[in-house]
C-alpha cells in the first residue's frame, strides 16, 4: 500500500523515482487538490542529452500522464556558467552560440516524452535566458544574493567535496546555485510553478530555491529528488564502453540505442523496467518473476519499449528485428549500422586495424590490434587473426557490403562509396 494518495506521487513511487521529498504530505496533499506545475532544468552542455538523463524527463512524463503541467527549462543562462555540483574541475564555457544551438537540438527529443502547448495540463518549454541574461548585477545581488548564507552554501556536500579536492571553485561556479534558486522563484512568479524536480545531487540546490522562494514571498514551494543511478556492476548510467548513450538520433541510431539496453544486466531489468518503460505494474511484475533463458526475452521487450518511446514504435521493431536476424539467424540485415569507405581505398587495400579504427570499433590502432589478438574481429562472419591483414574489393560480399564485426554484438556494413 502505497504512503501517498495523488497519483503522480504514488506512480514515481511505485517504479522507483523517488529519493527524497521536501515535504510529503504537503506535497501529496497539492497534488491530490489541483493542478501542479512543476519543472527540471537541462544544461545545454552538448547537442544532446543521454541516457543518463532519462529518469528526469521519465518524472515529467508521469507528471502530464497523472494529469498535470511540467516544464523542460532550458538553461540558456545557467549554461553560461556551468553547475559546480560534483564535478571534479570546472565545465568548459561556451558561446552564447554554442548554448543556442545545443539546445536547438536538444528540444527535438522532448516532444517524444511531452504534449506541448497551451492548455492548462499541456507541458511548458521554457528558456532561463529570458530572465537571467538581462539582469542588472547590482540590483541582482541587493534584491536576490542578499538572501544568501555563505557559510550555509559551503555546507553542501555539493560544495564541500569541490574544496576538498585541488582544482578550486570559481566564483563564477559558486554563483550558479544562486541563479538555479533564482530560476525557482521567477517559474513560480510566471507560471505558478510549485515543484523542482531533479537528480539526488541537486538537493541543495533545488532547497535553496525553496529557501529564496519563502523570503522573496512566493507560495509554499517543494523538492523532490531522483535517486542518482548506477548499473549493478556500478556502471554509470547512460556510458557505454564506446561512449555516451545519446538521445539525438543524429548522433546515436535507433539500432544502437536498442543494443544498449538489451545488454541490460540481469539484475537491472526489473528496476529498468519500472523507470524507463510505460508498461504497466502488473505487466512488469509478470516479466520481472521471469528467469532462466526467458529473461533475454525480458530484456528484448524492455529494449524495445523504451526504444518506442523515444525513437517511435517502428524504429524499434526493426532494431529488434535487426538484431533476431544478425544473432540468431547469423544473416546480414541492411538495418545495421554503416560506414562508408571510398571504393579507391577498397581497391587500393586498407589495413584491417586501420578498418576497425574507421569503422568505431576501437579508438586507436593499438586498441585494433588487441582486439584482434584476442580472437574478437570478423569479417564477413569469419574470424580473423592476422593484424597485418589488408581488406579490399576481394571481401565485398553479393549485398554489396563487407560486415565488419567486434565480438558478438557489434557490427558495421563496411560500403563502398
Amino acid at each position: 500500500m502505497s504512503r501517498f494518495k495523488s497519483d503522480f506521487l504514488r506512480t514515481l513511487d511505485e517504479r522507483g523515482f523517488i529519493h527524497q521529498v521536501s515535504d510529503e504530505t504537503g506535497l501529496d496533499e497539492l497534488f491530490s487538490k489541483e493542478i501542479v506545475t512543476g519543472y527540471i532544468g537541462f544544461d545545454p552542455t552538448a547537442p544532446s542529452l543521454h541516457a543518463g538523463s532519462l529518469i528526469q524527463i521519465m518524472m515529467l512524463h508521469w507528471m502530464q500522464k497523472t494529469g498535470h503541467r511540467p516544464i523542460s527549462l532550458m538553461g540558456g543562462g545557467t549554461g553560461m556558467v556551468g553547475d559546480p555540483s560534483f564535478k571534479d574541475e570546472a565545465r568548459q564555457l561556451m558561446t552564447i552560440d554554442t548554448i543556442e544551438s545545443n539546445i536547438a537540438s536538444i528540444k527535438r527529443v522532448f516532444s517524444n516524452y511531452l504534449a506541448y502547448g497551451e492548455g492548462p495540463r499541456q507541458a511548458l518549454m521554457i528558456n532561463n535566458a529570458d530572465w537571467l541574461r538581462s539582469l542588472n548585477y547590482l540590483e541582482f545581488l541587493r534584491d536576490v544574493g542578499r538572501h544568501f548564507s555563505v557559510n550555509r552554501m559551503l555546507s553542501f556536500e555539493s560544495v564541500k567535496t569541490r574544496l576538498d579536492r585541488e582544482q578550486s571553485l570559481s566564483f563564477l561556479e559558486f554563483n550558479y546555485m544562486i541563479l538555479q534558486a533564482y530560476d525557482f522563484v521567477e517559474l513560480a512568479k510566471r507560471t505558478g510553478c510549485r515543484l523542482q524536480m531533479g537528480g539526488s545531487d541537486q538537493w541543495g540546490n533545488i532547497v535553496n530555491g525553496i529557501d529564496l522562494g519563502h523570503r522573496m514571498g512566493t507560495q509554499q514551494l517543494f523538492a523532490l529528488t531522483s535517486p542518482l543511478l548506477t548499473t549493478s556492476s556500478g556502471a554509470k548510467m547512460g556510458k557505454s564502453a564506446t561512449g555516451a548513450i545519446w538521445l539525438n538520433p543524429d548522433m546515436l541510431s535507433a539500432y544502437d540505442f536498442w543494443q544498449y539496453w538489451r545488454n541490460t544486466e540481469d539484475a537491472d531489468v526489473p528496476r529498468f523496467l519500472k523507470l524507463y518503460t510505460t508498461l504497466p505494474m502488473d505487466e512488469i511484475a509478470r516479466l520481472s518473476a521471469l528467469g532462466g533463458s526467458e529473461i533475454n526475452e525480458v530484456k528484448k521487450i524492455l529494449a524495445t519499449e523504451i526504444t518506442a518511446i523515444l525513437h517511435g514504435r517502428t524504429a524499434a521493431e526493426e532494431a529488434a528485428e535487426t538484431a533476431r536476424k544478425t544473432f540468431e539467424e547469423g544473416g546480414l540485415s541492411e538495418n545495421l549500422p554503416s560506414v562508408e569507405v571510398p571504393t579507391a581505398d577498397l581497391e587500393a587495400g586498407i589495413g584491417l586495424l586501420s578498418l576497425i579504427v574507421r569503422a568505431g570499433l576501437a579508438g586507436s590502432n593499438g586498441e585494433a590490434r588487441r582486439h584482434v589478438q584476442g580472437g574478437a574481429v570478423r569479417i564477413n562472419d569469419q574470424a580473423v587473426s592476422d593484424e597485418r591483414m589488408t581488406i579490399g574489393t576481394g571481401e565485398i560480399t553479393g549485398d554489396g557490403v563487407i560486415k565488419l564485426s567486434l565480438g558478438k554484438k557489434k557490427h558495421i556494413l563496411v560500403r563502398p562509396a
